[in-house]
């Protein structure tokens, strides 16, 4: 197993360089390129002439490569033009959120996910079976920004029961430790703050997660309908073990490998795509950072912050493949 993750670490090496360069020839790519877009308005030809030299953009490319590479394997990326901070200060203030939403969005898909999907399989052919699939295509098409506004419009500005935006109460004074607004207020015994925090996260979390839910449904669903048809639980159930024994055993735990695959996959795109979702409810996390760095064309900070997403994205992948291991001891024979 330890050269197993050993070997996915070293593959990860020229998945990130490939991405270090489309990143930076991205950011050349620009109109007018990075001194135009940094500096708008401003942008004189004596003024991107004093850009270039002090930033080193009038050097060859290769060695601008070079130096952004060094610069990125320090995890240093230079400063936001909207907010003058370290691109890698403000990267680790707003992922406690995202991560936070992502992570509730996760139990939300996965606690009804798999159950409905075992729950249609056990079912097959029936008016249970034919309801989720049909609930599945509709979580699946309803687009994330749509059902955001519906929930928002619904649950917090006509009934009032959920807030609305923001993940926490602007008038709570509570004490940031973590910057996990949850934990901080578990760790502080501001129980008020804790709970306060995960009210703001019901409505974003139910509007991420829908996606993944019947993503999960599906997948869990065919999954358990082609173990069930295998030969070893035939004859395990042949042999007269007990229904609980073999629906654990032999069929939930082989039916749970394409769907551990499904939610690695789901959890790294929940981590990098959650813009439109924490837009519509002004969460605070790195997706409303990114769609505010867009229309401010601050590329500084969306450089940074579309590589640390890469790099948490392809760290979850790697968790997805040592799973693996665990679920089917086949794979550690291989």
């Amino acid at each position: 197993m330890l050269r197993f993750i050993v070997r996915r670490l070293l593959q990860l090496i020229p998945i990130l360089l490939g991405l270090s360069v489309l990143l930076f020839a991205w950011l050349r790519a620009l109109p007018g390129g990075p001194a135009q877009a940094a500096l708008g308005e401003r942008a004189t030809p004596e003024a991107i002439e004093r850009y270039n030299e002090l930033f080193g953009l009038d050097q060859p490319i290769y060695v601008q490569y070079l130096k952004f590479l060094g610069r990125a394997v320090q995890l240093d990326f230079g400063n936001s033009a909207r907010t003058g901070r370290p691109v890698t200060t403000e990267f680790l203030e707003r992922m406690p959120g995202t991560i936070e939403l992502t992570v509730v969005a996760l139990v939300f898909a996965i606690g009804l996910g798999i159950p409905l999907g075992y729950l249609a399989a056990r079912k097959h052919g029936s008016w249970v079976d034919s309801t989720s699939v049909i609930a599945s295509l509709l979580g699946v098409a309803i687009p994330v920004f749509f059902l955001a506004y519906l929930l928002r419009l619904g649950f917090a500005v006509e009934l009032g029961w959920l807030p609305g935006s923001g993940r926490q109460d602007v008038r709570m004074d509570a004490t940031r430790i973590t910057n996990f607004y949850v934990l901080d207020g578990l760790l502080t015994r501001e129980w008020d703050a804790a709970w306060d925090a995960v009210l703001h996260l019901i409505l974003p979390a139910i509007a991420l997660g829908t996606i993944p839910l019947a993503i999960i449904v599906r997948i869990t669903r065919a999954s358990v309908l082609d173990v069930v048809n295998e030969d070893y639980v035939r004859t395990a159930n042949a042999k007269g073990l007990a229904t609980a024994t073999v629906r654990r055993r032999h069929i939930i735990r082989n039916a749970l490998l394409p769907v551990s695959t499904t939610i690695g996959l789901q959890a790294g795109l929940l981590l990098s795509g959650a813009v439109l979702t924490e837009t519509v409810f002004a969460f605070g996390g790195v997706g409303s950072a990114i769609y505010d760095a867009l229309f401010a064309r601050d590329y500084a900070l969306l450089q940074g912050f579309v590589l640390m997403l890469a790099i948490m994205y392809v760290l979850v992948n790697l968790v997805v493949d040592i799973s693996y291991g665990f679920l089917d001891p086949r794979v550690r024979v291989q």
